[in-house]
């Protein structure tokens, strides 16, 4: 296995956890898409079973190239073990069942994904998990909701949609202070521009479906962890689950990864100049992006992050009815949820992903009528930028 670490994060996201076939000499990692492994003999499969000798038994519990993708986002993470897993969603909840007990309490973002919240909210309370949701830029909020049975603090940063940023070394210390762990979901961001674990981070989460795969054609997930211990117990939990992932869909988030580096590196070129242009628009009210110096945390961005990112919110004037007209009159910009793909989408939260929040609650969180999400692609800047300047033109204010 190719595991030079000291080469750069570019190359690394090409070599690192593969190596060619043995048999035949692929260059590509094969698809290993079977559901069972045979033995060689039953002494073989005894030890196989009892930990005493490394292979694969059943895909649900490990697999030659979903293992090469989980080396690949460990080596970019810089984390010790990965699992990989049948969605974002499959990795959340594998995280919460892992290390959440009833009677426990988490506190995590307000403006997280939504259904991060929503399983906790609807489901795990089910179960005598205890919640707090706040503000986690503000450390103080953390501070606060602080209770004896707080066993995980769970941060999304950015933020989902508002993209508010939370200091995740100060977010560790605090978790670490107090005896829980520090899960931090770093979908927004990929490993190419921020690496959690490098500011105290337990447990890194990835819904994979966005930058790491990148073309909008898979639905993946994957956690990372600092160190075997917390590895050997949500190994045990997704394996009694199920929630693993399929062989193909791992080696098409492999192929994906690949190219991660070049994608990311024009995402974000493009959605500067985007922020830029949507700042100095007369239909846009404010505007979200790390990248501008009017963001809250632009200098802690900074410090914790490579670059900016390629995820926009803004707010356009006419508030609900405008963020409709909007929608509706875009052409180059796909309509649609999800993020982090080749292409541009845009989505209003107010009347789509979020409209069966109450609007109090709503704007309690950030997410205001006028909200905008863009998740800003690979296309040339200036298309886009007509694209959404004649959209928004269409706004009657």
């Amino acid at each position: 296995m190719f595991s030079n670490l000291n080469h750069h994060i570019d190359t690394l996201a090409i070599h690192a956890g593969q190596s060619l076939e043995q048999e035949h000499g692929s260059v590509t990692t094969p698809i290993y898409q079977t559901s069972t492994f045979a033995f060689h003999d039953a002494n073989e499969g005894a030890e196989l079973f009892s930990g005493k000798r490394k292979g694969y038994i059943y895909s649900r519990m490990g697999n030659p190239t979903t293992r090469a993708l989980e080396d690949k986002i460990t080596v970019l993470e810089g984390g010790h073990r990965a699992l990989a897993t049948a969605s974002g969603m499959a990795a959340i909840t594998t995280v919460y069942t892992a290390f959440l007990n009833q009677g426990d309490h988490i506190v995590s973002t307000d403006a997280v994904y939504g259904p991060s919240r929503v399983v906790m909210e609807k489901d795990f309370s089910r179960f005598g998990v205890q919640y707090s949701y706040l503000d986690t830029s503000n450390l103080d909020n953390i501070r606060k909701a602080y209770r004896p049975n707080t066993k995980m603090i769970y941060i999304e940063t950015p933020a989902n949609p508002t993209i508010a940023i939370t200091d995740i070394k100060g977010a560790a210390d605090i978790a670490h202070g107090i005896g829980a762990l520090l899960v931090v979901d770093n979908t927004f961001m990929s490993p190419m521009l921020q690496r959690p674990f490098e500011h105290g981070a337990d447990v890194v989460i990835h819904s994979m479906t966005k930058f790491l795969n990148g073309h909008t054609d898979v639905v993946a997930g994957i956690i990372i962890f600092k160190n075997q211990e917390l590895f050997d117990i949500a190994k045990l939990v997704l394996w009694r689950l199920g929630g693993t992932i399929d062989p193909h869909q791992a080696w098409l988030v492999l192929r994906g990864v690949k190219t991660l580096p070049l994608r990311m590196a024009k995402s974000q070129e493009n959605a500067t100049a985007l922020a830029e242009f949507l700042e100095q628009h007369a239909k846009v009210s404010w505007v979200k992006y790390p990248g501008l110096k009017s963001h809250p945390q632009h200098e802690l961005s900074k410090k914790q992050q490579d670059g900016p990112g390629a995820l926009i919110s803004f707010g356009v004037k006419g508030g609900y009815q405008g963020g409709k007209m909007l929608m509706d009159n875009v052409k180059l910009a796909i309509l649609a949820v999800s993020l982090g793909g080749i292409e541009t989408l845009i989505q209003h939260p107010a009347s789509m992903t979020h409209a069966s929040v109450p609007a109090v609650e709503r704007s309690a969180t950030g997410i205001t009528d006028d909200l905008v999400r863009l998740s800003v692609g690979c296309e040339h800047v200036q298309d886009l930028i007509a694209d959404l300047d004649q959209a928004l033109g269409k706004i009657l204010v």
